[in-house]
Formats: C-alpha cells, structure tokens, sequence
C-alpha cells in the first residue's frame, strides 16, 4: 500500500532518529541493559522532555494527540535502536487504556505523571495458561462494602518489575473464565499490601514480572469504567499494541538487512567479497523482499488500528503473523550470512535476532495470529 508520512510525522521520524544515532549506540545500549534497572531513567526523562511520553494523548489531557501512525514511526526508530526502556508497555498499553477508561478525575491525577516521567505503569492482564484469550481470566474481584477484594495471579507483566502502578484485570462477573462479559479492570499501586511482585529478565533482556495477589484490598475508586465492562478496551489496547511492535520489528529488520549487505560487501574469501556468491546474492534478496513486505504490513496495521473491532482484528493478525515469519527469516539469514560471529554475544545480529523472537511471542505469536485470521474470514 502507498503510505505517505504527514509533515508532524516526518518531523517525528527525524527527530527519533537523530536521537538513536547520537544517544543511542549498541555499546551503549549493552551498558544500560546490564544495569540492575536494565535500562536509563535518564533517557525515560529525555522521552518525556521530547514530547514521546504524551504522543498518544488527548491534548485536553496534556498530550499531542497523536495516533497509530505517529506510534508507528516512534517505534520503528526504536527498533533500529534496540531501546530498552518500557515505551510499549507503559504507554502504547497501559497508558492508552488507562486513558480509554479512566473517568475526568483519575485521568487529571494520573496522566500528567505519567507524561512528564515520574511515573510508570503496567498492564498485568495475561494470566499462566490463557494461551494470547484474552477472554481467559481467572483472577476474582469480589465487592466488598465501598472496596473490591482481588485474588489471583498475573504472568509476562511487562515492565513490571518497576511499575509505580498496575492496571490489573478481574471478574467481576461472566460464565466461567473465559467469557469477554464480567470482567473489570482496577488501578493498583505497586506498593499495595497483598500485591507480591517477581522480576527477572526476558530472553531479549528487557524486564518482565509476574504478579499474586491475595484478597487484595482497593477502594471503589481503583475501578476504571463501569464493572464488567472492560474487555472491548482491553482487545483495543492490545491491538494497538500489535501495530507498535510490528513497527519496531520492521525497525530491528532494517538493521540485520543493512548490516548483513555491508558484512557481505566486505567479508573477504580468497581474496572476493563474498558478496559476489550467488547463492550469497540470493539469500540478501530474499531478505530485502521479506523487509520491503513488512513495511507494507506495517502501515496496513497502522492505518487500521483505529478502524472497526472486524476489519482492525482482521488486519492486525495478519499484520502479526506475517512479521513474525518474516522476522524469523530475517534473523536466520543474518546469522547465517555472518557465519559463526552471527551467534556471538558481541555482534549486534544476534540481540536483533533475540528481539524478533521475542516481539513475536508477545501478544500473540504468528500461529494465533494465524488462526484468528482464519476465523475473521469465517
């Protein structure tokens, strides 16, 4: 599809750009993912100070008002740059169904914390065996005089080891754990007694969490939007989700493809580039195309993020599938076409190769995607 950037988008993409490229090198990155928070606070303020942590906000709530689009180019540059701090989690998803969901009052003590940085969230909504339904909830919400108490467990938090606060899902009500009736979502501090939190590192080297909580006690005014009616929002924020990680998955693809055709414009065997291979040749081509149809797919899932619940899923799992097939191929060739440098450590290719993997287990690897565009066309 033609996809032309407007001029705020433009601008945007420069901006993020010059930003990875100067602030932003992979021996750096390596320095920061290392660290016991495993990414900058320094950098999380920089984002608020350009204007990143409010992108996607009404500018009635101290945002720009952006939209899928401008998401797309911010996380494409991020990508490139393999940025390790939780944007996609504590906005992209939680802050945008925060923002859905929240009435005047929790939205103006809340939202302009989160935008200039001080404060981070976390959607904990997965649970152990719910298998991307997001229908499968299992955790309770039982009403308590003027307070709700939460019992359950929550798997795959992103970022949530250093959430502030957890958007948390519970049923109040439905047929069973997997009915998309009944279920609620609550605003819970991380400090919050009963709440027990379990950090580690995902394969990537980014932050995860998982999440119990026992007869955990919150105020009424914890509930976001009306009891037993979150899970349309819910669906809506994971999708926009998709579309942000399908964009820094093309970002990630755009590096392994550049670096892979310069490694083999420059990797000497008795003395000719081995670019001059054909069988070399073809493997490169093969990547440039898979990289030139995930751009494609990439501004399909954009353009469509906000359209109708059928035809955004619809777009959106096949946006997701075909970026995760695509990744992989493009992590393959890399490392193969390096050779056994590929594989190490020190080499950036092998990081970009881990991401891919990872980005195409998060919401939703390219086989549930898959199935779920088969039962949009039925």
């Amino acid at each position: 599809m033609d996809y032309q950037l407007n001029e705020l988008q433009q601008m945007l993409q420069q901006s993020a750009e010059k930003y990875i490229e100067r602030d932003y090198d992979f021996l750096t990155r390596q320095s920061r993912a290392a660290s016991d928070l495993g990414y900058s606070q320094q950098q999380w303020q920089q984002f608020a100070e350009l204007g990143w942590l409010g992108l996607p906000f009404n500018e009635e709530d101290g945002g720009f008002g952006g939209g899928a689009g401008e998401i797309m180019v911010l996380m494409e540059a991020f990508g490139r740059g393999l940025v390790l701090e939780p944007y996609l989690a504590s906005i992209v998803l939680s802050g945008q169904l925060f923002a859905r969901l929240g009435n005047t009052e929790q939205k103006a003590d809340l939202l302009p914390k989160l935008i200039d940085g001080s404060c981070k969230l976390a959607l904990a909504h997965s649970e152990p065996g719910s298998r991307y339904e997001l229908e499968r909830v299992q955790s309770k919400a039982d009403s308590n005089d003027a307070s709700y108490l939460l019992s359950g467990q929550k798997s795959v938090v992103l970022n949530g080891n250093d959430a502030d606060y957890y958007l948390i899902s519970a049923r109040t009500g439905g047929a069973g754990d997997i009915d998309a009736e009944g279920i609620s979502l609550f605003l819970v501090a991380a400090d919050s007694p009963g709440l027990t939190v379990r950090g580690y590192r995902t394969a990537d080297g980014l932050q995860a969490a998982d999440l119990t909580f026992e007869q955990l006690e919150v105020a009424e005014s914890a509930l976001l939007g009306e009891p037993g009616n979150a899970f349309e929002a819910i669906e809506w924020c994971f999708d926009q989700g998709i579309a942000a990680l399908s964009a820094e998955a093309l970002g990630c693809m755009e590096i392994l493809h550049q670096t892979t055709v310069e490694y083999l414009q420059t990797r000497k065997q008795f003395d000719t580039p081995i670019g001059k291979f054909q069988v070399l040749q073809h493997a490169a081509v093969d990547m440039f195309i898979a990289l030139s149809q995930s751009r494609s797919m990439v501004y399909l899932a954009a353009d469509r993020a906000d359209s109708a619940r059928d035809q955004r899923r619809a777009a959106l799992s096949a946006a997701k599938n075909f970026i995760g097939r695509a990744g992989r191929l493009m992590g393959q060739s890399a490392t193969q076409l390096h050779g056994g440098v590929g594989m190490s450590d020190e080499l950036n290719v092998s990081h970009y190769f881990k991401r891919l993997t990872t980005i195409n287990t998060w919401l939703g690897d390219d086989n549930h995607h898959l199935a779920q565009y088969s039962d949009s066309l039925l």
